[in-house]
């Protein structure tokens, strides 16, 4: 009786304590990927509060190449509030740029997963083969998430990431418990730690007491805190803009291991210092690992051969030009950097595998034009022949990687010819599935949308994730290939332009027009103006296709009937008396009414401000992919049927 008398001495004792505290701080087990010990810890906050979804929180510190709003919101899976980032944070527009490492307020919806877990779900699209779940949470996402949600959360095992996988990321959020709003708390929001921070800090920039910041994540005054981990927030109003107090030096990547750290100190100051001291000496010590393995890996790889398929052996570069040897000592030349990555990234094929490959580039293996299909130790490629010097388009795709651009994977040099091996394309051009009248080549309308939201996820890769950022100049449905899942893949870049660093909002000039009539821009005809907005054009233009698998450039027929371009005729559809009966007119018969006219009439409005005859007026790639984003979300939960039952009842109804 005596110890059940203690029993209940010590629960109502600690149960105050045990109340007030909202959540368990995660301290720097986040590091750990492989340790279970912590997994409630560390795979999110529990859903302990009253509701199980809530308005919530997350701060975020602007860092390149998130850093406007629309990017950041993109990034943390809230497109549509981009809008509303801008307002809270007191910037002039939902794509102004934010200065590096300016803490930014982002508002999202919190909900309870598998009852377990309060998060906010967004996704995201490996860019680099060298990516892993613990960059993901710790790098990309600032420790907004960890490596042990995303790999509880996502059906990929750690060793299985490559290039283009898509991942769920639970962004970890949480909502007030009943004691938290009976003490007027409405809101939680979920702070990154960061150099020189302290609960007392952390409390007073957001005005509000330090024991409620305590109390909300399980903490006394003498635990230790760590940069790079969240801290819920407890707020009675909505947050408005951090006013920073200093700057900061910009955060770096945690160590990947869990200090044996033991919780004491006098202040939260001290205990911060010993963290960040303890987590430096991790972080030189996993620079010298990281080091050493690189090191490591190069050695290993300079011992290798460059191909499975026997490629020539190129000698080292040591001069300014190098010239390759090709067969039948024929030469072409590449400037010596060119030389050199060309050979670390490529495929340096012999001409005589290219003639097995091809069956000697017979005539049934001819794809289209001078392309041709092969076949390399069982996997099919496309070979291409160019005639004079392609270094400039060897040297963007050596660059770029990614799921939605045809990859490169090698070239040969031939009596003054080059030999571009790409990945192969199953299901040819969009042309040839939108303008060849093949019965047996018919798009759906979830098709066509995600094919657009596939080339609109490549030219926004290539506007605003790669360095330099790159303007492809040549879209069109014949550059835009299919695979085997009508996935679509942005392909011929021999027109495309570098934007340098630094040019006044990415603006070139020259006097070389060139392209394809229908998708050409006005300023680039009429003055040669070169922009990121020249492609924005383009894809308005591939868009329209898609609605209305007609040609960008008018057909005789259409020539008859006065509309000249795709870009003009749509500015007569979308405006005046009737336009639902014009737009349905407008679009692909073959679609056969199959399609959300709702859905269809966003699709077109959005292709009609890609068009606009002012570039300043055309939205950018990060616009249109946001909004293409919307219209692929709902078409995919779209059902015919909904829209027969539709017609039915307007039917019914007249």
């Amino acid at each position: 009786m005596d110890f059940l008398l203690l029993y209940l001495y010590v629960v109502l004792l600690l149960s105050p304590a045990l109340v007030q505290g909202q959540q368990t701080y995660v301290a720097n087990h986040q590091l750990d990927c492989y340790n279970n010990a912590f997994n409630e810890t560390t795979k999110g906050f529990l859903c302990n509060g009253v509701q199980s979804s809530c308005q919530s929180y997350l701060t975020f510190r602007s860092m390149p190449p998130y850093n406007s709003p629309v990017l950041i919101a993109y990034l943390l899976g809230v497109p549509q509030s981009a809008t509303r980032i801008a307002s809270i944070n007191n910037l002039s527009s939902d794509t102004a740029t934010i200065p590096t490492n300016t803490q930014v307020v982002v508002p999202v919806n919190c909900s309870c997963y598998a009852r377990q877990y309060y998060q906010h779900n967004s996704t995201y699209q490996l860019k680099d083969k060298s990516e892993t779940y613990f960059s993901v949470a710790n790098n990309t996402y600032q420790g907004l998430t960890t490596c042990q949600s995303l790999m509880s959360q996502n059906p990929y095992g750690d060793r299985n990431l490559s290039l283009g996988l898509t991942l769920q990321i639970p962004l970890r959020c949480a909502c007030p418990t009943s004691n938290q709003n009976a003490s007027g708390i409405n809101h939680l929001l979920t702070y990154m730690v960061t150099w020189g921070d302290s609960i007392s800090s952390i409390a007073q920039l957001f005005g509000v007491d330090k024991q409620r910041v305590l109390d909300a994540n399980k903490l006394s005054s003498s635990n230790i805190i760590f940069p790079f981990t969240p801290i819920l927030v407890p707020l009675p109003t909505e947050p408005t803009k951090i006013e920073q107090p200093s700057a900061a030096p910009p955060p770096a990547a945690p160590s990947p291991q869990t200090p044996n750290v033991s919780v004491g100190g006098s202040s939260d100051h001290k205990a911060l210092y010993v963290g960040v001291g303890i987590g430096a000496a991790f972080l030189i010590l996993l620079f010298a690992a990281f080091g050493f393995l690189f090191w490591h890996r190069k050695s290993r790889k300079q011992q290798k051969p460059v191909s499975t398929s026997e490629p020539e052996t190129l000698p080292s570069v040591s001069t300014d030009f190098t010239v390759l040897p090709v067969s039948n000592n024929k030469s072409w030349s590449l400037s010596s950097h060119d030389a050199r990555y060309a050979i670390e990234s490529l495929t340096v094929y012999k001409y005589e595998d290219l003639q097995v490959a091809t069956g000697y580039f017979a005539q049934a293996n001819l794809i289209k034009g001078s392309v041709y299909r092969g076949s390399f130790k069982g996997d099919t490629a496309a070979v291409k022949v160019v005639k004079g010097d392609v270094s400039s388009e060897i040297n963007i795709l050596k660059m770029i990687n990614h799921s939605n651009v045809i990859r490169l994977s090698g070239f040969c040099l031939h009596e003054g010819n080059t030999y571009l091996v790409y990945e192969y394309a199953d299901n040819g051009s969009l042309t040839d599935w939108l303008h060849s009248n093949n019965i047996y080549r018919i798009l759906a309308w979830k098709q066509r949308v995600r094919i657009a939201y596939d080339v609109a996820d490549a030219l926004n890769y290539l506007h605003n994730y790669t360095n330099p950022s790159y303007i492809h100049k040549n879209l069109k449905t014949s550059n835009i290939l299919l695979d085997a899942n009508l996935r679509a893949k942005v392909a011929n870049f021999g027109l495309a332009r570098t934007l340098e660093n630094g040019q006044d909002g990415g603006l070139q000039l020259t006097r070389h027009v060139v392209g394809t009539q229908g998708y050409l821009a006005p300023e680039y005809i009429e003055n040669g103006v070169i922009t990121p907005k020249l492609d924005v054009f383009a894809f308005g233009v591939v868009m329209l296709e898609l609605l209305s698998g007609k040609e960008a450039a008018a057909t005789a027929i259409d020539k008859i009937a006065g509309d000249d371009l795709l870009s003009v005729m749509i500015m007569r559809v979308l405006e005046g008396d009737n336009v639902r009966e014009k737009l349905s007119a407008f679009l692909d018969p073959c679609l056969r009414d199959e399609y959300p006219l709702d859905l269809a009439f966003s699709m077109a409005q959005l292709a009609k401000s890609c068009v606009e005859h002012d570039l300043n007026t055309r939205p950018s790639m990060p616009q249109v992919f946001m909004m293409l984003s919307k219209i692929l979300s709902s078409s995919l939960d779209w059902d015919p049927s909904d829209e027969l039952n539709r017609s039915r009842s307007i039917d019914s109804g007249r």
